[in-house]
């Protein structure tokens, strides 16, 4: 006689990667609920209303991408569509997305309590993966709305783009308050970064509890840096595409941006500090400088897999613009070394798609400087760093610490990030032996090119599960879009 199933899916024949364990284990994961109810070899399954064959296959946590900017360059609502569907082929099932008003996402200005409601009610339906907001104060009136944002939607990271305040999205421009939306007398500088890091400190102290989760990050490039330098490459004619990109926005205007940001959190007691998207050396070492220099602030150290991946020699050069700049080899392998130390505390995709006749100055395609900013690439996030990392010998549990736990546990994503009891069945199923090359019209994404075309990578993703449900599977996206959004408060 059989047994009552009180499962409601198993996934049997696993090998399980956990961020905490080195060993791999042979397993069968029961799911209940969502939920991971019973993790153990040979699970009956009888046990279970569904049973799926994971044919020994690496299991994964379910990716956390922490970096993503879901309709910057399209309408919100159909961005989130498609570039979750992309999210899901590769292994991502929890999306946190930088917004902000001004030009851009839903171009409008004005205080958060009328625009996130809109950026919820654009969201709902439309995700495929489990998502929520980062949101950067923008006007001076924003600062005084991170409680309400915090309290009411559970938005706990914020975020400053440091070179704003007198450079433009894709270049040089004299127009910030014009392209922010703000009032003509208000300034986005120091002295605003500066309040706004002053307005999370006495959130922490009004939410001890939520101390932890609530964090500010930050770009870190210096605008007047960018100003002279961009001047001085654009009439060098010895240096084009991104090499000219790079030079134009120098490694040391990271590591000064790093400098100011660290010394403020230090004058405001702004504990939790993100350094987004490390390009270069002169990045990482100011960063692990300031870390030194400052040790009672909590840093964490991010970097992307286009930085991971790519460097100014990349054949796909327009498509590869986006800021901070795709740098020389040099600073990759020096990225790549950081991260091997544990100096990295998460890798993401910063997927911003935008799509060919966007990037592409339709006057003058090939010139770097009309080029839009920014790609899509959250599909070939842990491929990405699975291929190359394996390389260099970096362990599976040191992927799942990066892709996954480190990630959700700064964010406050507290059920994701882990295949434990109790925990979301977040999963994905890596072939570690399936190699492929990557191209554009194989991607879910609306994009259309991809910087990381001919790359071949190891590691394919064959299936993906979101709380249980399979949202993924040989090459096709299944169903429809089920994605939850995650108050953090």
């Amino acid at each position: 006689m059989s047994e009552t199933p009180v499962l409601d899916q198993i996934i049997k024949n696993v090998r399980v990667v956990r961020p905490h364990h080195d060993a791999i284990e042979l397993l069968d994961l029961g799911i209940k609920d969502g939920k991971f109810a019973q993790i153990a070899p040979n699970i009956s399954p009888d046990t279970g209303k569904e049973v799926f064959d994971g044919k020994n296959l690496l299991c994964f946590p379910g990716v956390v991408d922490a970096h993503m900017h879901i309709g910057i360059y399209q309408p919100l609502n159909q961005d989130a569509v498609t570039e979750t569907k992309a999210a899901a082929m590769g292994g991502v099932t929890t999306s946190l997305n930088y917004i902000r008003t001004g030009q851009y996402y839903l171009n409008k200005g004005g205080s958060y309590s009328d625009f996130f409601p809109e950026v919820l009610a654009l969201s709902a339906g439309n995700f495929f993966v489990d998502y929520s907001y980062h949101v950067a104060p923008i006007a001076s009136q924003h600062i005084d709305e991170i409680p309400l944002l915090f309290e009411e939607h559970g938005i706990s990271s914020f975020k400053i783009f440091m070179f704003y305040g007198g450079y433009g999205l894709h270049g040089l421009s004299d127009q910030q308050n014009l392209f922010l939306m703000i009032n003509k007398e208000e300034r986005y500088d120091f002295a605003h970064f500066e309040f706004i890091m002053r307005g999370l400190t006495r959130l922490m102290k009004a939410h001890p509890e939520a101390r932890d989760i609530i964090s500010l990050s930050l770009h870190c490039e210096v605008a007047e840096i960018l100003n002279a330098y961009t001047k001085i490459v654009e009439n060098d004619s010895s240096l084009s595409g991104l090499r000219a990109y790079s030079a134009a926005r120098p490694p040391h205007s990271e590591g000064l941006a790093i400098c100011i940001a660290s010394y403020l959190a230090h004058e405001t007691n702004c504990a939790n500090i993100n350094l987004l998207h490390l390009s270069s050396r002169k990045a990482m070492e100011a960063a692990l400088t300031m870390q030194t220099a400052f040790p009672h602030i909590n840093f964490r150290r991010e970097v992307t897999i286009g930085h991971l991946l790519l460097d100014v020699d990349t054949t796909n050069t327009i498509w590869a613009k986006v800021n901070p700049p795709i740098r020389p080899r040099a600073d990759v392998e020096y990225l790549w070394q950081a991260v091997l130390n544990n100096q990295v505390d998460w890798i993401v995709s910063d997927h911003a798609c935008c799509s060919a006749e966007q990037k592409r100055s339709t006057k003058d395609p090939n010139n770097i400087w009309l080029a839009k900013s920014g790609f899509g690439g959250t599909e070939y996030l842990l491929s990405g760093v699975f291929s190359e990392g394996s390389k260099r010998g970096m362990s599976y549990n040191h992927m799942a610490k990066l892709l996954s736990w480190n990630p959700s546990r700064r964010f406050g994503l507290l059920e994701k990030g882990d295949i434990a009891i109790g925990y979301d069945a977040d999963l994905v199923l890596v072939d570690p032996n399936g190699t492929f090359v990557v191209s554009a019209a194989e991607s879910e994404s609306q994009q259309g090119y991809t910087p990381f075309e001919g790359v071949e990578l190891t590691g394919r993703v064959k299936s993906t599960f979101l709380r249980g449900n399979l949202i993924y599977n040989n090459g096709q996206v299944l169903g429809s879009p089920t994605g939850r959004y995650l108050k953090r408060s």
